[in-house]
């Protein structure tokens, strides 16, 4: 993993305007910048936009000539891909993003979103293993994820053949989170189509890739590290001693998340992988219990306080309605909105994003919204 560049908070105030979402997306798209430069150039010129002014400059002084950025076209097309998809923009720093992945130096700044994404803010677990599953190796992730969701845990897999597929179907009734090589909208593989879908509509799919990209081998590293630095712990079920789970289990490591491996015989290739990690010092289990006796018990929700009386949470549906309302087609400045909800910058904002990718409400130059006539 590479090294600090930062501390594990954002170094800027996240993008929450369109423009400033625009910016990002191209910033991070364009080529040569990957996340840890992201941040490095945000940390120098604070800003999305400002970076993306500097980078044909920086570019020039490496010595690669006629540098562009990644046009604003090609962020149109990936935000009209979006909204077919009726996928969300999660950024760092935002009450929707990920509250785990903020302990990580590498977090994707920015994350596309099928489903609900409530589930995120539960307790995550991350199961893993091998793609030609045993029927024991099979079992096992079933009934591991089966209770560890009766349990409270939400899981969180890959979406790939084998045990990642056993674990979201046992879980899809819990809550379960698939954590994509490619594109948010892309099927892969084409066996778990119906399962793909099954996710995004009762659990949640996320990607940090654009919309429609194929997912090739050197996406699922940087995959893996999104579904370990997400959870409290990796629970690797059948692994070969070189396999992408053992990568999972390496970056977990680094991040600081318990890695757990249930023990297999010495004699079967799925289970050298996982013996090995035993043999590192990972927990051995052997059951859901041994689990969270590691993991401890979740701790019920803190009483809110009486006094003052808090506002009952809106839920998603009920804030996006509720903005719906209150708009006409003559524009509203967004903090008035904002004032006239009653609700946080913090919530409004990524509900206005949401709304505006299905082309059911138009922002305007001058932080004015409005009705999509």
């Amino acid at each position: 993993m590479t090294g600090a560049l930062f501390s594990s908070t954002p170094p800027t105030l996240p993008p929450t305007s369109e423009d400033d979402r625009i910016a990002a997306l191209r910033l991070l798209r364009s080529r040569r910048v990957g996340v840890s430069t992201y941040y490095r150039l945000l940390e120098e010129y604070r800003t999305p936009q400002a970076a993306l002014e500097a980078l044909p400059e920086i570019a020039a002084t490496a010595g690669v000539r006629g540098y562009e950025v990644c046009p604003e076209g090609v962020i149109h097309a990936e935000l009209k891909a979006a909204r077919t998809a009726k996928a969300r923009l999660l950024v760092r720093g935002t009450p929707d993003y990920p509250t785990a992945l903020d302990d990580v130096v590498d977090a994707p700044p920015l994350l596309w979103a099928v489903g609900d994404t409530t589930i995120l803010q539960r307790p995550i677990v991350a199961l893993v293993g091998a793609r030609n599953a045993s029927s024991l190796g099979t079992r096992t992730a079933r009934k591991f994820a089966a209770e560890l969701g009766e349990a409270g845990y939400v899981t969180v897999s890959g979406l790939a053949r084998g045990i990642d597929a056993v674990v979201h179907s046992a879980s899809l009734a819990t809550g379960t989170i698939g954590v994509l090589g490619g594109g948010v909208d892309v099927i892969y593989p084409r066996e778990n189509t119906d399962l793909f879908h099954e996710v995004g509509a009762k659990g949640l799919r996320l990607s940090e890739q654009p919309m429609g990209l194929q997912p090739q081998a050197r996406h699922f590293p940087a995959r893996n590290r999104i579904i370990s630095g997400m959870a409290r712990a990796v629970i690797v079920i059948e692994a070969a001693v070189k396999s992408g789970s053992l990568i999972t289990a390496d970056t977990a490591l680094s991040q600081g998340r318990d890695v757990m491996a249930v023990p297999g015989h010495p004699f079967d290739g799925r289970a050298g992988g996982c013996n090995a990690l035993i043999r590192d010092g990972a927990a051995l289990v052997r059951s859901t219990d041994d689990i969270l006796a590691i993991l401890g018990e979740i701790e019920p929700p803190k009483p809110a306080a009486t006094t003052p009386a808090p506002q009952p949470e809106r839920s998603i549906a009920a804030l996006h309605s509720e903005i719906l309302s209150r708009l006409g087609p003559s524009p509203v400045a967004e903090d008035q909105l904002i004032r006239d909800l009653g609700v946080t910058a913090g919530r409004v904002a990524p509900a206005l994003m949401d709304l505006e990718l299905d082309g059911r409400i138009l922002r305007q130059p001058g932080g004015l919204v409005c009705l999509s006539m």
